[in-house]
């Protein structure tokens, strides 16, 4: 057991030797090629073995010269061929390391990618997935990216004519009864009156979306019911509506608690009326309905407006769309939608629009407040 002992402990120091070596190799090769660190590797699998089997042999004098001969012939042979082997392995792993790098070259310039047709080892395969996975999601970015910057231009043409319109108007109004070529100031302070606060509406809106879109949205939810929230807004809407001559239902409401910020949720129904209000033709009506399960609410409001084209339906609640070419008021800006789909998200809630027979369908999803 000693004798065992012993040669173990030699065979082990020859074998620590040739891993040391190695390791300081492969330390001044680390900015080599792969082939070149896996040819290190089979070195010192071969070294090791030899190191050892001559430290036992020298130290021991378990082997004369011809057994030494004949073992160190053995170990070059599987030295030849190890290192044979390590450089197939080797130009394999860099032939699909070379074909990933050309594959990942275009990635950067329009995002595309596509995974190279040479076999590759179990790792650069997954990583080529993983490239192809943030291709995908690098794409959907810019598409989204695309289709924001579109909306924003859109949203500055936009508000740059509505602003621009009422502008000239009070300015010329403000000229008229300056210059006292007004025959009827009174009718002209109403109406300077009706603009500005038209134009307040406007920057309260633009205050609104910025707040959203910068994630400053501060919300104070306090347990109220659905039934209170529509209550409140069909009193708020009803002068609009006798206006135009809608009538305004009031559906089969439930009385479903849920933790919303009460002014918020106000102005996301205040919206969703008047945009049913002034796309319902005259004799026409608007009805509001609120239903209740076991985790969500929900919260609808249908017009007689006579549908929207499904191709626009996506971009209904996009800041600046309504749906026309039309630019002047009282179209608005097109935000109230917008406004709508950022408040009811931050919320944690879902808002979407349907073609109902004759109208359409606004419905809100919100999560019912626990217990």
């Amino acid at each position: 057991m000693s004798d065992l002992a012993l040669i173990a402990l030699y065979a082990l120091l020859g074998a620590v030797c040739a891993g040391l070596a190695g390791v300081v190799a492969l330390h001044l090769l680390r900015r080599r090629s792969l082939m070149a660190s896996l040819t290190v590797v089979a070195a010192v699998a071969v070294l090791a073995m030899l190191a050892g089997t001559l430290s036992v042999s020298w130290a021991m004098l378990l082997m004369n010269a011809h057994d030494l001969k004949v073992v160190t012939v053995v170990v070059a042979m599987a030295a030849l061929a190890s290192f044979a082997t390590a450089v197939l392995l080797g130009r394999r792993v860099a032939a699909g390391s070379r074909g990933l790098a050309l594959a990942a070259r275009s990635f950067g310039h329009d995002g595309s990618f596509a995974s190279p047709k040479t076999p590759a080892t179990a790792e650069l395969a997954s990583f080529s997935r993983e490239l192809e996975a943030s291709a995908a999601r690098l794409a959907a970015s810019r598409e989204r990216e695309r289709a924001l910057d579109a909306s924003r231009r859109e949203l500055v043409a936009w508000i740059s004519h509505d602003l621009r319109t009422p502008l000239a108007g009070l300015r010329a109004m403000t000229e008229a009864l300056e210059d006292g070529v007004a025959r009827d100031p009174e009718r002209y302070f109403r109406q300077i009156r009706a603009e500005v606060q038209r134009l307040d509406g406007m920057v309260s809106d633009l205050f609104e979306l910025s707040r959203i879109h910068a994630g400053t949205l501060s919300l104070d939810p306090v347990r109220t019911s659905l039934h209170d929230l529509v209550g409140d807004a069909l009193a708020g809407a009803e002068a609009l509506a006798a206006e135009h001559g809608v009538r305004l239902l009031n559906d089969p409401v439930e009385p479903v608690p849920v933790e919303v910020d009460a002014g918020e949720m106000t102005r996301v129904l205040a919206n969703l009326l008047v945009n049913a209000i002034h796309h319902t033709p005259a004799g026409g009506a608007v009805a509001v309905c609120a239903t209740g399960g076991d985790r969500w609410a929900t919260l609808a409001v249908t017009d007689s407006c006579g549908g929207i084209h499904e191709d626009d339906l996506p971009r209904v609640f996009d800041a600046g769309w309504r749906g026309n070419e039309a630019r002047t008021p009282p179209g608005g800006a097109g935000l109230g939608l917008a406004i709508v789909r950022g408040i009811v998200e931050a919320h944690s809630g879902r808002v979407r629009v349907n073609n109902v027979p004759g109208g359409c369908r606004f419905e809100l999803t919100l999560p019912v407040a626990p217990l």
